[in-house]
């Protein structure tokens, strides 16, 4: 699946990293995943519910921060 997000300005908030509980796929706010149409910038919760990682097929709420 290819989207085509544009990233949100964001104020105050520092961007965050995520990782899937499945199988270690970093998922870095900052970098976004532009070959899977995520411009860099675009927050996790922005990302459509139906996405799924893209190295397993994981849903998208197996992705926990990554502290």
């Amino acid at each position: 699946m290819h989207l085509c997000l544009t990233p949100q300005p964001i104020y105050g908030e520092a961007l965050m990293r995520y990782m899937c509980d499945v199988c270690g796929l970093i998922y870095d706010e900052e970098k976004g995943l532009p070959d899977e149409g995520i411009a860099p910038g675009t927050r996790l919760e922005d990302i459509p519910d139906d996405w799924v990682c893209p190295d397993c097929g994981a849903t998208k709420e197996s992705f926990v921060p990554d502290v």
